[in-house]
């Protein structure tokens, strides 16, 4: 591996988890219509907005009900909402990003959402001072698995992408990650652990455990 100098970071999901709320949301309304979601038939939503994924034909198909698209979504909203203000940093996220500060790496994020969303999440954590550059996906033409994110964060820093290492938490993060030439490192969370993540160069199941020392031993760098 080619000393390291930045790490790049993902967002919903591994710095903030997002996504079981956002799951557990939709999990609530589907039982509120009598069907059932599990985070297995869910999971591939995470990390692409071009999912395809529409909740109120797949309510549609397992009652025959058709829902009120306007109030489902309403109603979601509120209880995501809800559920997300509990949420805190993960695990090892400050940690690591203080190691990374006291090493004099780069740090930046590269998300598929929204610049508002990802920054504001940022500052409530009180964090968002910690990074040098932030790229979201209303700043590129395709989102991940696209490489474009990845390839924005880099230039951004001003560091070549073999030498830059990136952490996720799905697969298409990962793909993202790699064709944009960066290790990557995946973390999946309570709802990402149902996706093959294999792919990753070294794959944890917390951010507490990357040690930066070992990383080159352990990502066969």
């Amino acid at each position: 591996m080619t000393e390291l100098s930045a790490l790049v970071f993902d967002f919903d999901g591994l710095i903030l988890d997002t996504e079981t709320p956002e799951f557990t949301a939709w999990q609530e309304v589907f039982a509120r219509h009598g069907a059932a979601l599990v985070a297995a038939d869910w999971a591939h939503v995470i990390g692409s907005v071009d999912h395809g994924w529409d909740p109120a034909v797949e309510i549609e198909r397992a009652t025959g009900v058709v829902v009120d698209d306007e109030e489902m979504r309403a109603r979601w909203r509120a209880r995501h909402v809800e559920l997300l203000a509990k949420e805190s940093v993960r695990p090892g996220v400050v940690g690591l990003i203080e190691a990374a500060k006291a090493r004099g790496l780069g740090l930046a994020i590269a998300s598929s959402s929204k610049r508002a969303w990802v920054q504001g999440h940022l500052e409530r954590l009180g964090i968002f001072d910690s990074f040098d550059a932030v790229a979201t996906g209303d700043e590129v033409e395709r989102t991940k698995p696209d490489p474009a994110l990845y390839t924005l964060a880099v230039t951004r820093l001003g560091v070549p992408a073999a030498s830059a290492l990136a952490l996720e938490d799905s697969p298409n993060g990962i793909r993202a990650a790699q064709a944009a030439g960066l290790r990557c490192v995946a973390v999946p969370n309570n709802v990402s652990r149902h996706l093959d993540v294999s792919a990753a160069d070294l794959v944890l199941d917390s951010l507490a455990e990357l040690d930066l020392d070992a990383l080159p031993a352990r990502t066969g760098g």
